[in-house]
């Protein structure tokens, strides 16, 4: 028995997607060019190389277990399946935006205008939300142009940076979803094929901790270890040992990289030494 995942075989998930399988220890055998499907050496998975908005469809018919694909995509596609873990990459936000010279007050700037997208779903539940008539206009790429050639008064489209809207002289006005790359499956699994998921999303929390820590070491006088002690809030208790030089300790933690841009000036302050900071590759708790 395996489970059958689904995920985009070219763009902007595809790398972040194949890197997280690597990343959770499982090696999938895909060295053929424009191959659609692989096989993992060590884990009971089969990979599909599919179009992203053809994955949640796969997945509801149950033709795949499981798939990566953008929340962006889910919500659009009203497919039956289910959000079972957010991935963390491939953030992005779904936007409103009208021209650099547009006046823009709220939603209700877009009553009776024209709106170019490629997420009429979407945008019609955010316009029916808020009240606004307005007219979807739908196009499956290039969206930021259609101001400038007379299609519509405002465009919806996918913005990371920014940076293709400003110079397609366009702004952004409005955030109606907030997403990034999420892990769906289909509505039915059998018991077995659910005991394989549940073994790659441990893997895949178990990456996802990992990334948002930081491993951190420290030396510190024996005579300040209690009150930079109480300075750390990481992981239950750190770890003391004692160093070769008599009156100095190090401390072991883990840290959040917030938590340690928030305290380490404190934790300086108060005597801590040759501060190390290093990545974690896997974390288990």
């Amino acid at each position: 028995m395996v489970l059958k995942l689904a995920i985009q075989k070219s763009g902007r998930l595809h790398e972040d997607s194949v890197k997280l399988l690597k990343e959770c220890g499982i090696e999938i055998n895909n060295n053929v060019k424009n191959q659609l499907k692989a096989t993992a050496a060590n884990f009971p998975l089969e990979v599909f190389f599919l179009r992203d908005d053809d994955i949640p469809q796969y997945v509801e018919d149950g033709v795949a277990d499981i798939g990566f694909v953008g929340e962006n995509v889910v919500y659009e596609s009203k497919k039956n399946v289910k959000v079972a873990e957010l991935l963390g990459f491939g953030k992005c936000r779904l936007s409103i935006a009208t021209t650099k010279n547009d006046d823009y007050t709220g939603p209700e700037f877009l009553q009776g205008k024209k709106i170019a997208t490629s997420y009429p779903v979407l945008v019609q539940q955010f316009l029916s939300k808020n009240n606004i008539q307005a007219e979807i206009h739908e196009i499956s790429g290039s969206v930021e142009i259609a101001p400038s050639i007379g299609l519509a008064d405002a465009v919806c489209d996918l913005v990371s940076s920014g940076s293709t809207l400003f110079m397609n002289g366009l702004k952004e006005t409005e955030i109606i979803l907030q997403s990034q790359s999420a892990l769906i499956q289909t509505p039915e699994l059998n018991q077995e094929k659910n005991q394989i998921l549940q073994k790659l999303l441990f893997r895949i929390q178990t990456v996802k901790k990992a990334k948002s820590k930081k491993y951190v070491l420290m030396n510190v006088p024996n005579d300040k270890l209690d009150r930079i002690i109480k300075m750390l809030p990481g992981m239950k208790s750190p770890t003391v040992l004692p160093l070769a030089a008599e009156g100095w300790s190090s401390i072991h933690t883990v840290l959040s990289e917030n938590e340690f841009w928030e305290h380490i000036e404190e934790i300086k302050a108060a005597g801590a030494e040759d501060i190390l900071v290093l990545p974690i590759e896997k974390m288990i708790v």
